[in-house]
């Protein structure tokens, strides 16, 4: 297993070093640039400017000093917040994203993982049928129309919950951004858990182990639930990913005060440090998690860690 892990930890350094060349590359041959907005400036005022934030010089010389100061866990300053660094900023939003993303994670995983389970032994049941039904259903459903239509209700009509604001995490104000983010991630889960243990229940050993006369209890919890959650394992390394990063819309709709904002202001005002500060943190969290994904896959199933 640690071999296993090593290797799949040194894998990281080569795909995160492509990300980060890849990125500073692509967003600083756009056309365009942090400083086009300001049409009033002198072009000596530019030229200082350009000159202060190095963009003066060229491409590959920007690019080596970046990745010198990346090394050194130095992400920059931001053009655009004037007096902030980029680490500044993102520490603090993401931990707002973060929490957001973790409580809705768990959310999924605690009704997904037994609802999935319930309706693979009880397939063809009355709660199958209505759980796939109402699973399509939260795929199809985008965040920006489930997260209007929840605060409409429940924030507007109803008023039992506040529509809009975070007031530093407090439960009333989280509850329906977490359901807006969890909704599809939970279908996922129902989904990938009944399919799983519908595969392993009609495995031949299965058959063997219940003809042995091993209670369906015992035949679950020990010979199918592993191998079982094998593809929902598998399958949670880029959700993680995707419940952090795809807070963006989440927090947009409910005045969120998380990190997903400064992706979408740093590539409209054409802030280089700022996007190649969001794609950084982004890509070390989705390397991060799919590593944890394939590490937790190793372990479910030993034949992984042989090849």
């Amino acid at each position: 297993m640690m071999r296993y892990a090593l290797a799949r930890i040194i894998g990281l350094v080569p795909t995160l070093f492509l990300l980060v060349t890849a990125a500073f590359f692509v967003i600083r041959l756009a056309p365009g640039g942090p400083f086009d907005e300001e049409h009033t400036i002198l072009p000596e005022v530019r030229a200082n400017l350009e000159a202060a934030y190095g963009l003066d010089a060229p491409l590959t010389t920007q690019y080596l000093r970046y990745v010198s100061g990346l090394l050194r866990g130095d992400l920059g300053p931001s053009f655009k917040h004037k007096d902030l660094t980029v680490s500044e900023l993102l520490a603090g939003g993401l931990p707002v994203s973060a929490a957001l993303g973790a409580a809705a994670l768990v959310l999924a995983l605690v009704f997904g993982v037994p609802l999935g389970l319930y309706t693979a032994l009880h397939r063809a049941g009355a709660v199958d049928h209505g759980a796939s039904m109402l699973t399509a259903l939260a795929i199809a459903l985008p965040a920006f129309v489930l997260g209007p239509v929840l605060a409409l209700v429940f924030g507007l009509w109803l008023r039992w919950l506040p529509a809009a604001g975070w007031e530093g995490g407090a439960l009333r104000y989280a509850v329906l951004p977490v359901i807006t983010l969890a909704t599809p991630v939970l279908a996922y889960v129902v989904r990938l858990t009944r399919t799983g243990l519908l595969e392993v229940l009609g495995s031949d050993y299965i058959r063997a182990a219940r003809a042995r006369g091993l209670g369906s209890r015992r035949v679950v919890l020990v010979h199918t639930l592993r191998p079982a959650l094998m593809p929902l394992v598998s399958w949670l390394g880029p959700a993680v990913a995707f419940v952090l990063t795809g807070s963006l819309v989440v927090e947009t709709v409910f005045g969120i005060p998380g990190a997903g904002r400064f992706l979408v202001e740093g590539a409209l005002n054409r802030d280089y440090t700022l996007v190649m500060g969001m794609i950084v943190v982004y890509g070390v969290i989705t390397l991060v998690c799919n590593l944890a994904a394939d590490l937790g896959y190793g372990w479910l199933d030993p034949r992984i860690r042989r090849h």
